[in-house]
């Protein structure tokens, strides 16, 4: 009947996980599986980052705008008002210009007064630069005041959306033919009116743009843009050239070359500049085919995972239910436990109390039987309710400086009756050994379980051996029986609870399966450690070590 009820367990084990588990875990990986294949086959992988760097993109050019137009604005608020004589607005713009040396050339023209053109004073020593200031000068001077309605119109037209510049590219000559990228932003200016009386603008340094400001800004771009995008193997880096020309004029760190995956062609206050963007030492297309890969691979490891996982509940659930039924064996084999000693002191009492025993030395021989066989009660009790108070996680010790030495002694004169009743040979060895700071009850308790099971189970050599010593900066204490020992593939196992060995010693004889797993967890909880020395039919040595300088920790 056992059998055909533990059959249908299985089988209904069985049914759950797979309804409950398997049938939906395997539909997952199928549709896992047809998603990757469309992902690999329509290279949405590429798709999405690519779209992520037209966003970055976008607001890196946003960002570059915005910083080189507040600098524009910090020359503007220096600027002459437009009604000013040239001396005196030439006088204000050398001012400006070397409070500001990071723009090179500095013009206001209004149709009264006419063009003043002005340039960075701490460089017009340099040749070079002369000549650029030169040109720029008559560029200025042959359109300007011919386009002056016309920009007027535009910019005032731009300045009702919220754009106060209009920017143009100035090609400044350097040597050797060789012409740098210097952009310029021209605003207009108002009188006391508010109405527009003139146009300004500023030529910001070629050299400037190219070897700090781009690389500084692009550099802060990323790592404010890209940080928690990518990794740090290969993160993305941007780079900005002259449009329709391969040369790079700027680049943030880590730029190596390469095909940009994705471009913007710039306008506002970089126009004539493309900005692109790639990623450092690899590319899109081996993004995508490593994220199908990588997926496949996690998928693989996962559906090896769910297949673990399935295997280590049914293995969880089926070992479950054999606890459960150790369970319902430790009920009977406690209420064993407890029948004996609760039926000698019923006998001894009610001996007792008829009167029979008219010696007062046998009187006071049942009045000690009955009080140790009520401890060895207690003690099953205490078994029963510290195993309780394990399995809830609020078992307590309380560790006091103890002689171990008087410990052990008190604790096997208590059990000596039910040694000697059974007909042992007791033999006890306790060396002198340092105070250690212990659970009393505890120890106790651990030392009693363990000559026990001596008692339980030997049966023709009836030996049990106690001893005490230390043993390289630790104690250890030992119980030797001549019984019918443990087997090398069962030792690793008694102390867990409800195990009990496959002899049909161990199970013709009644216990709880309780009695080493609070051994173990009452001597670790002390720092220390029990283990098993047994050869089968010879009989077995458990040994608790108890460190002397490690504290114990309740």
């Amino acid at each position: 009947m056992k059998r055909k009820r533990w059959l249908n367990d299985r089988l209904r084990l069985l049914l759950t996980l797979e309804l409950a588990v398997v049938l939906p875990a395997a539909a997952l990986i199928v549709v896992s599986v047809l998603h990757l294949k469309s992902i690999q086959r329509d290279r949405n992988v590429e798709a999405a980052i690519q779209r992520d760097f037209y966003q970055v993109l976008y607001i890196s050019e946003k960002h570059l705008n915005k910083q080189l137009y507040e600098m524009a604005d910090d020359m503007r608020e220096d600027f002459p008002a437009a009604e000013q004589p040239c001396s005196v607005s030439s006088a204000v713009l050398d001012k400006a210009l070397a409070a500001h040396p990071y723009i090179a050339h500095a013009f206001l023209y209004t149709p009264k007064n006419g063009l003043v053109t002005r340039s960075q004073p701490r460089r017009l020593q340099e040749e070079g630069f002369r000549i650029e200031a030169d040109d720029f000068a008559k560029m200025l001077n042959g359109w300007i005041g011919m386009e002056f309605d016309s920009d007027k119109q535009k910019m005032e037209a731009m300045a009702r959306k919220g754009m106060n510049y209009m920017s143009f590219v100035n090609w400044a000559p350097r040597g050797d033919k060789k012409l740098l990228y210097e952009p310029v932003a021209m605003f207009l200016t108002k009188d006391e009116n508010g109405k527009t009386n003139g146009i300004g603008g500023v030529a910001f340094e070629a050299e400037y743009i190219r070897d700090r400001f781009l690389p500084e800004i692009l550099e802060n771009v990323m790592v404010r843009n890209l940080s928690e995008s990518h990794n740090e193997k290969n993160p993305a880096v941007l780079m900005v050239r002259l449009r329709g020309e391969g040369s790079m004029l700027a680049a943030s760190p880590g730029w190596d070359g390469g095909t940009p995956e994705v471009e913007r062609n710039m306008d506002g206050a970089l126009p004539g500049l493309t900005l692109a963007i790639k990623l450092r030492g690899t590319t899109l297309e081996a993004i995508g085919q490593r994220f199908v890969r990588i997926s496949f691979l996690v998928l693989g490891g996962l559906s090896l995972l769910l297949a673990g996982g399935i295997f280590l509940t049914y293995r969880a659930i089926t070992k479950e239910l054999a606890v459960a039924r150790l369970k319902s064996d430790f009920v009977s084999n406690v209420s064993h436990e407890l029948r004996t000693p609760l039926s000698l002191i019923r006998l001894y009492a009610e001996t007792l109390e008829m009167g029979r025993i008219t010696s007062s030395g046998k009187a006071q021989e049942y009045y000690s039987i009955i009080r140790k066989e009520s401890e060895r009660l207690t003690g099953l009790i205490n078994n029963i309710l510290d195993f309780s108070r394990i399995e809830a996680g609020r078992k307590e010790y309380d560790f006091r400086e103890t002689d171990l030495q008087e410990l052990v002694r008190n604790t096997l004169e208590s059990y000596r009756y039910q040694i000697e009743q059974h007909g042992f040979t007791f033999e006890e060895k306790i060396d002198t050994v340092p105070s250690l700071r212990v659970d009393r009850e505890a120890i106790a308790r651990s030392l009693l379980n363990l000559v026990n099971n001596a008692l339980k189970y030997s049966q023709d050599r009836k030996y049990i051996g106690v001893n005490l010593y230390p043993s390289n900066g630790a104690v250890k204490l030992e119980v030797i029986d001549h019984g019918i020992g443990i087997p090398d593939s069962e030792q690793p196992k008694i102390f867990e609870k409800f195990y009990r060995v496959g002899d049909p010693l161990v199970h013709n004889t009644k216990g709880s399966g309780l009695g080493l797993s609070l051994v173990k967890h009452i001597t670790q909880a002390h720092g220390g450690q029990v283990s098993v020395d047994s050869i089968p039919g010879q009989g077995s040595k458990f040994t608790i070590t108890l460190p002397v300088n490690q504290p114990a920790q309740a």
